[in-house]
Parts: C-alpha cells; sequence; structure tokens
C-alpha cells in the first residue's frame, strides 16, 4: 500500500496527501496514476478512474481547498469563500455509485464522480457530529487532522507510525539529555 490511511475520514485522509508541508513538502500525487491508486486503496472506488493530468490539476485543487477548509474548522477561523466555492461545485456533480453484483459490490468512477465523492466525504465530516472529535496531530512537522475516537479523547498523533513513534522518541532523548545534564552538574 502506497497510501496511508489514518485519519478516519477519506476526505481527511485526501487532505494529508502532502507530507511534510511545513518542512519540505512531499507530494503524493504526482501523477495522474498516483491519484488512481490513492482512489482505490482508500475503498472509494474498486477499479481505476483513468485520472488524465488535468483531472490531476483539478483534484489538487479540491484536495487543498479541503486542506483550508479542514484547518479553519480545527483553528476555529472563518472558512475561505474560494475554498468553499470549489468543495462545493465539486461535491454537486455525480458521485460514485455502488453497484450490487452477483460477485458482491463493485464501485467504478470517472474522475469527477470520485472527486465528487471525496468533496462529500468532506462535507460530512465538517458539518457533523465528529466535528469535535477533529484533532491535529501533536507531530510539530505533520499536518494532519484526524478524528479522535479514542476512549477519553486521548490520542495524540494521527498514528504511532510515523509521529508517534517519532515524537516519543524524541520525548526520551531529551529526558536521558536532561538526566546526563542534571547528573554532570551534581558533580
Amino acid at each position: 500500500m502506497k497510501h496511508s490511511f489514518v485519519c478516519g475520514n477519506p476526505a481527511l485522509d485526501f487532505a494529508a496527501t502532502v507530507r511534510s508541508r511545513l518542512e519540505v513538502p512531499l507530494e503524493m500525487f504526482d501523477s495522474p496514476e498516483s491519484l488512481d491508486s490513492w482512489f482505490r486503496e482508500s475503498g472509494i472506488i474498486d477499479g481505476d478512474t483513468k485520472f488524465q493530468p488535468a483531472d490531476l490539476d483539478q483534484a489538487l485543487v479540491i484536495r487543498e481547498a479541503i486542506y483550508s477548509l479542514v484547518h479553519a474548522k480545527v483553528d476555529g477561523n472563518v472558512y475561505d469563500g474560494d475554498a468553499l466555492s470549489i468543495v462545493n461545485a465539486a461535491a454537486r456533480t455525480p458521485s460514485a455509485i455502488p453497484q450490487l453484483t452477483p460477485n458482491g459490490r463493485v464501485t467504478e468512477a470517472t474522475p469527477i464522480e470520485a472527486l465528487s465523492t471525496v468533496a462529500r466525504h468532506a462535507i460530512e465530516v465538517l458539518s457533523g457530529s465528529e466535528v469535535p472529535l477533529l484533532k491535529e496531530c501533536a507531530n510539530h512537522e505533520c499536518t494532519r487532522v484526524y478524528i479522535d475516537r479514542s476512549r477519553g479523547a486521548r490520542r495524540e498523533w494521527c498514528a504511532m507510525d510515523p509521529c508517534g513513534n517519532k515524537m516519543k522518541a524524541a520525548a526520551y532523548r531529551a529526558r536521558k539529555r536532561e538526566g546526563k545534564l542534571v547528573s554532570a552538574a551534581s558533580k
């Protein structure tokens, strides 16, 4: 699996497809094929959507609009009007529709239908009952927002691997350094 799905909602995972936004950004959608792969791995569709370069450009615009809206919601800020227009326009188009076959459920979609489905997920997560559960990862290098469904809502990281492990290792090293400094000062 090339992509990561740790945020608890497809729209949040879609918005998180640029890694290390605050450091050196790593674009996960570097080709139409990578976008096809994300939609398959997310479970939104079962086959290829056959994204073209223009569809990839549109997907990046929608992703950035979702990212803007999610972070505005988490930070308690007003939504950007352009981002709202982009997500709402995408959601107004037909979405991916699952079909029942003799072998089970199959969901095929055009690029527009796949993107509409993600936009609709964004609207649901930003207006639904789980809004109070939205949290930004405590790893200062990570910009993922996730749904904290943990008992007591005490989850700090989008995922243990890599963010939780990284933060725990840094805290351990800091404690060790502090311990060495205290013992050196007491000598």
